[in-house]
């Protein structure tokens, strides 16, 4: 699909070099059809290529953030499939947080109300995460006969919270609330719902004072330093981005915009 795509279940609006993405199916509390789960797929696989798209924010609309996926949908189908239908079923689901990592845009997660299942692994797989008083996230998948190792949880919630904290909820299946997210380090902030545009776009204003390579550069270190070999490794990463950034045409702006007091004017790039 391209860049003008028009998405049944996705709104996305932009505003300068962010996008805004918000699922759209408040009266099902915006549950993962298979029809949103495409348009995830493609909106963020999509996103790897594009540079006129710098930060997005995602959400959801009504009263939760994603309720995980639509199992009224599923249990209406043919439930006597193959195993390899499954998986390649499976793999459409788990392509989207693969591709919520690989994209070199950060994506702040506004998170109101219900983050269940595949709707926590979208939360845990963007980079920053806030919150409303009315957050209750979950691993819903061992909830419904399933294993709670799925789309991501168990790679990204163990390396935020402790391998025990992390085997607490995927054990069990109980909800994290806002203010237990907030101690565990899991959202930046927990603010009121009339907020988390307002905070949103404060993230995206400091976000965007970066060079665009410079940003990119950091989403993507920080995705490798945590797998990373040891201290030496990530330094000789971090050095090598450092170069990179420094014989970048928008350094030099970088340094006028912040000597001047100024918000930087990063020369336009191709996608």
């Amino acid at each position: 699909m391209s860049q003008q795509t028009v998405y049944e279940h996705l709104l996305i609006r932009t505003e300068g070099d962010a996008a805004w993405v918000t699922m759209n199916r408040p009266e099902s509390l915006n549950a993962l059809n298979r029809q949103m789960v495409e348009e995830l797929r493609d909106f963020f696989v999509g996103l790897y290529w594009r540079r006129d798209v710098r930060v997005v924010v995602l959400q959801g609309a009504g009263a939760a953030f994603c309720a995980g996926l639509d199992l009224k949908e599923r249990s209406g189908g043919n439930t006597d499939r193959s195993i390899g239908a499954g998986l390649t079923a499976q793999r459409r689901i788990s392509e989207i947080v693969i591709a919520m990592r690989r994209c070199p845009q950060p994506i702040i997660a506004c998170v109101d109300g219900a983050a269940a299942g595949g709707g926590f692994a979208l939360a845990l797989a963007s980079d920053v995460r806030i919150a409303t008083p009315r957050l209750r996230m979950n691993a819903a998948f061992i909830r419904i006969g399933l294993s709670a190792c799925d789309i991501g949880v168990s790679y990204f919630l163990p390396r935020m919270v402790g391998s025990s904290v992390a085997a607490e909820y995927m054990l069990t299946g109980r909800f994290i609330t806002a203010d237990r997210a907030r101690e565990l380090g899991l959202v930046s902030q927990i603010v009121g719902t009339d907020q988390l545009n307002e905070v949103a776009e404060g993230f995206v204003r400091d976000m965007l004072h970066a060079t665009p390579l410079g940003l990119r550069l950091t989403k993507e270190a920080l995705n490798h330093a945590i797998d990373a070999g040891g201290l030496e490794a990530v330094i000789a990463m971090e050095d090598r981005n450092q170069i990179l950034a420094s014989s970048d045409g928008d350094f030099q702006e970088g340094v006028r915009a912040f000597l001047e007091k100024r918000e930087p004017n990063y020369a336009a790039r191709e996608g």
